[in-house]
């Protein structure tokens, strides 16, 4: 089996962490803007199993020459046309998988103005491939979602168009686990890049005090203590679910009152609710900045703590106050929000 080309799609801020991951299976090349190109010697699942990517995808083709117009697709289409399609899919059993799917569906953006829109560049390559392969095209024109098939994703940036097929019948981030849900519930791979920002050495008490349906302590699958506590017992309850079968203990508690006695817990990392999605309960709903004097409370003098934070200058003025010092920030963009991961951990006057 020769080595395949594979694109890694990432949330925007934390390629650097997806791309420290992806070298444990292969040869990183380079990362761009919410993207790891790299190359993978042994093909196998466990590139299915990478945590910080959205998704992993087969490079099937570039092409150079893409412009502005609507007469540049026509050179797309003749560079499909030249395609071996049939190759491409079958490399997807080289990482175990071996469904038979019936339709193609093909997800397109650009960077730029253009005289065509994404369901044009769609259309253009969509069209040729599912005929190549003998299967029916899902055009997304019509705003329904693509049943399960062969996905393709196509990216025009300045005039270079790439072409990629997903690996997994399904995106990556779209944990098994989750059976549960609920407004505010964190990404489950940026939840793991902040995971790897922490790096809780093993057998570490890790605590996430705002755990919600449980994404980040289920997320940390180490040799540690994981221990998942928020003060809405329905969250509680959908954490219960979501992390059947896991070794997570899980508790309603007031993160205003955290449970743990001083200096008990080596590593936090959390996303905290600062009236977004969701609203702080207990004893946070009345004065939040408490928080902060309870996390410095509850960390060991050499513990440290990684949260997701709104207005980061704001919060970390607090915790600065509460006796934290900050050491780590990282800008990320999701969903149109900007918060930083932000890493905080004892000042040196209290170690």
């Amino acid at each position: 089996m020769t080595a395949a080309r594979l694109l890694a799609r990432t949330v925007r801020g934390i390629e650097s962490l997806a791309a420290q991951e992806i070298r444990s299976l292969g040869a990183v090349h380079h990362t761009a803007h919410r993207e790891v190109w790299w190359t993978c010697a042994r093909p196998g699942p466990e590139v299915l199993d990478l945590r910080c990517a959205d998704d992993v995808f087969l490079v099937a083709a570039t092409v150079a020459g893409i412009g502005h117009t609507r007469a540049d697709l026509r050179l797309l289409a003749k560079a499909v046309a030249t395609l071996d399609a049939g190759h491409v899919t079958a490399r997807r059993a080289a990482f175990g998988v071996f469904d038979r799917p019936s339709t193609v569906d093909v997800s397109a953006s650009f960077l730029g103005r253009r005289n065509y829109t994404r369901y044009d560049l769609e259309d253009t390559v969509g069209e040729p491939l599912a005929a190549a392969l003998g299967l029916a095209y899902h055009s997304r024109r019509d705003g329904k979602p693509a049943p399960p098939g062969l996905s393709w994703r196509l990216t025009v940036t300045d005039d270079r168009a790439v072409l990629a097929l997903r690996i997994a019948p399904k995106p990556l981030h779209r944990r098994d686990y989750r059976r549960a849900t609920r407004p505010g519930a964190l990404h489950p791979p940026l939840a793991a890049a902040m995971l790897r920002v922490a790096d809780p050495p093993p057998g570490a008490r890790l605590l996430d005090p705002f755990c919600g349906t449980g994404t980040i302590p289920i997320e940390a699958d180490l040799p540690l203590t994981a221990i998942g506590t928020d003060a809405d017992p329905s969250a509680i309850a959908a954490a219960t679910v979501n992390g059947r079968g896991s070794r997570v203990a899980w508790a309603v508690a007031d993160a205003g009152r955290l449970p743990f006695p001083a200096g008990g817990i080596d590593v936090v990392v959390g996303n905290p609710p600062w009236n977004r999605q969701v609203r702080p309960a207990g004893a946070l709903a009345r004065r939040p900045h408490r928080f902060w004097h309870e996390l410095t409370r509850v960390l060991s003098p050499t513990g440290r703590a990684v949260l997701l934070l709104p207005d980061a200058d704001h919060h970390l003025a607090q915790a600065e106050r509460a006796g934290l010092a900050t050491t780590d920030r990282r800008p990320v963009s999701l969903f149109g929000a900007h918060p930083e991961i932000v890493t905080v951990t004892p000042a040196p006057t209290r170690r």
